[in-house]
């Protein structure tokens, strides 16, 4: 969609979509031949060379995302205030990138020639807040969240309750994913996840439509900047919205089949709203998980009529996924970076390649088209394989 914040809501306003043509190998034999790259990545942008050389491209995305977030938030912080900054980074899948070169040096070179002394800090996903936390010196928590395509959302629920608790004053929070490689888009394929629609790539997206075929995958990192509230007022911060509420819990049904009627994410819904002290009625806007895969768009539907009831009729829902792709461990992390824009800045962004009416999918999905409406209070929602849900409740903020 684009390198940064900026660059990135204008697309997303625009109702651009990131699908293409996969470029990072050659898919032509797969089911699947394109996903949602991130474009024109030079990391040296954001790191020395000599660094990024030794870092798949998973933290690679983590550790660029990490340094924008923080210029953005104009963070600054001594050394004895340095042990209050953590970080809390997530990823479904880590390094397969390097785990797939590694094995080819393997097979061709040998033990000795064929695997770098890298290898191991390459392929780790808590090497992505490691990356970070060196680079700025945070000596807070620090923790890597790995729950398939709820990471990244359980990362950014994690760093509010631990600057809750008071473990923290300040966390990075997010996740990253690079996962757009024979493996990757191999494995979703087996599984019957993807959309096939290769004539048609960014039309392929469709959540919540009737002629939805599956996922397109993603790669990418979001990281937002979580302060506690009177240190943030202190320096002046700009703030875009607060984290009010987080439920997260289990289907504890199937290792990839959402639970019947969304009764695992109603129950996350409901923790989340009950945590934030609001009721149902006071939500504006969802950030759907909205796959566009045929059994999570329906059940997530049912989810939110579940909780919500009448005031389904009132709610406006979007899935950003059908601009952005799915972009798995690191969809919660971007996600909640939209909501947070969604709530400042009163725009929200379209569900696109909304077309065809699905029964089963009878709400407001704001269809193509950017809605310019107040929005106070939001959630951003994401479930993953294993029956592991999160759900976020964003406030805007309101100066108090």
């Amino acid at each position: 969609m684009g390198i940064g914040k900026e660059e990135t809501w204008s697309a997303l306003l625009a109702g651009k979509s990131g699908a293409g043509p996969i470029t990072s190998f050659d898919a032509s034999e797969f089911a699947t031949t394109f996903a949602c790259e991130v474009k024109d990545f030079d990391p040296t942008r954001w790191m020395e060379k000599r660094l990024a050389k030794t870092l798949d491209r998973f933290v690679q995305l983590a550790l660029a995302a990490a340094t924008m977030a923080k210029e953005d938030a104009g963070l600054e912080y001594d050394e004895e205030e340095a042990e209050r900054v953590g970080v809390f980074v997530g990823a479904g899948l880590g390094g397969i990138w390097t785990i797939e070169e590694t094995h080819r040096k393997l097979l061709e070179r040998g033990p000795r020639r064929g695997i770098s002394p890298y290898f191991v800090p390459q392929i780790i996903i808590n090497l992505a807040p490691g990356q970070i936390s060196i680079q700025f010196n945070a000596k807070g928590p620090n923790v890597s969240q790995v729950s398939a395509c709820s990471s990244s959302a359980h990362s950014v629920g994690d760093a509010f309750r631990c600057i809750e608790r008071g473990d923290a004053d300040v966390m990075f929070a997010g996740g990253a994913e690079a996962t757009v490689s024979p493996l990757g888009v191999g494995g979703f394929n087996a599984m019957k996840a993807l959309s096939t629609r290769n004539d048609d790539p960014e039309r392929a997206s469709r959540p919540f439509d009737a002629e939805r075929d599956g996922f397109v995958v993603a790669e990418g990192s979001g990281i937002l900047i979580l302060e506690e509230l009177e240190r943030a007022r202190k320096r002046g911060a700009r703030i875009y919205a607060e984290v009010v509420g987080y439920g997260l819990n289990s289907d504890a049904h199937h290792i990839t089949a959402p639970s019947p009627g969304g009764e695992g994410a109603q129950r996350c819904i409901r923790m989340a709203l009950r945590g934030a002290g609001v009721a149902p009625q006071d939500v504006a806007y969802i950030n759907a998980h909205g796959t566009s895969t045929k059994f999570n768009d329906a059940t997530e539907t049912a989810a939110v009529k579940g909780v919500f009831g009448d005031h389904v009729a009132r709610l406006a829902i979007s899935s950003t996924k059908s601009m952005t792709g799915h972009l798995l461990g690191a969809a919660g992390g971007v996600e909640s970076g939209i909501t947070a824009l969604t709530v400042h800045r009163g725009v929200i962004p379209p569900t696109i390649n909304y077309e065809h009416p699905d029964p089963e999918c009878d709400l407001d999905y704001v269809p193509n088209e950017a809605r310019e409406m107040p929005v106070p209070l939001a959630m951003s929602n994401s479930f993953g394989f294993g029956g592991t849900n999160a759900c976020l409740v964003i406030k805007r903020y309101d100066g108090r």
